[in-house]
């Protein structure tokens, strides 16, 4: 089986493409913008790497130029580390939608898509996929728009999506701009304090060897076609504790300088994922 993996040098990427090549029956081909940066990984030699721009003009028929694969995990996605940035509804969001539509139009039949928990928008409490969304981040609104796009191709062209709302994951290799990075790096320069919001918010949090499992469960499963997937913990933990856990869990000791940043506007202060479809499937 042939999946094509986008943004393959990603943080999700990277650990996903591992994850995959334990399995003998996949055949991978990866994609990102720079093969320079792909060379890097581990994996670069065991895969089809094909180098490609999301943000270029499209010439080609996709289909063919990735090699026909049966399955599409599509991670890449732009400034991350910013979901407040237009350029996420104004040029990210058309980009995606361009490549998607050809490659589907091409004959790609499955397609699996990794959406954000910011769909969802300033709901408190436990969020179900049914849950009735209203983003507050251009981030949010940009991948809400995209899985409407994507439902209105599977009546275009018949092809079955999954699309997976990720919330907040930590791990090796994660964004520079991560708490738990930035939590690291304190560990690691030998700080004396480490700044930080209020920590009272209320999360959902998940490591990212959780996560990739999860991601392939879900990729694999013929439970659930056509409709979203929490990808979770279910289980709310606060910001201020996490760091206290992961200071532990380190064996290390730091004054945590709470209320050094405000709380972020576009989240509400207490939120997390219903597991219950994804516990369907673990048990299955």
């Amino acid at each position: 089986m042939k999946i094509l993996v986008t943004g393959a040098t990603g943080f999700i990427g990277n650990h996903l493409i591992n994850s995959l090549l334990k399995d003998q029956k996949y055949q991978i081909i990866a994609t990102s913008s720079n093969i320079e940066n792909a060379k890097k990984f581990d994996w670069f030699s065991k895969v089809t790497y094909i180098e490609y721009d999301l943000n270029k003009s499209i010439t080609e028929d996709l289909f063919d130029f990735f090699q026909k694969p049966n399955k599409l995990i599509h991670l890449a996605w732009d400034k991350l580390s910013d979901v407040t940035n237009l350029a996420h509804t104004k040029e990210i969001l058309p980009n995606h939608s361009r490549f998607i539509k050809n490659i589907v139009s091409g004959g790609l039949k499955e397609i699996v898509v990794a959406g954000t928990c910011l769909e969802y928008g300033l709901i408190e409490g436990c969020l179900h996929e049914d849950s009735k969304i209203n983003p507050s981040s251009p981030y949010g609104i940009a991948k809400k728009r995209l899985r409407e796009f994507i439902v209105e191709l599977k009546e275009l062209y018949n092809i079955r999506y999954k699309w997976i709302r990720l919330f907040y994951i930590y791990g090796e290799g994660q964004s520079k701009t991560s708490l738990t990075y930035l939590l690291d790096q304190a560990i690691k320069n030998n700080e004396k304090q480490f700044n930080m919001s209020g920590g009272e918010q209320l999360r959902d949090y998940l490591d990212i060897d959780d996560v990739v499992k999860y991601i392939s469960l879900i990729t694999n499963q013929n439970i659930y076609f056509d409709k979203v997937i929490n990808c979770c913990s279910g289980v709310p933990i606060s910001v201020k504790d996490l760091v206290k856990q992961l200071l532990k869990d380190k064996g290390y000791s730091i004054k945590l300088n709470l209320g050094h940043y405000p709380y972020r506007d576009f989240e509400p202060m207490s939120f997390w994922g219903d597991k219950t479809c994804l516990k369907k499937l673990l048990n299955n």
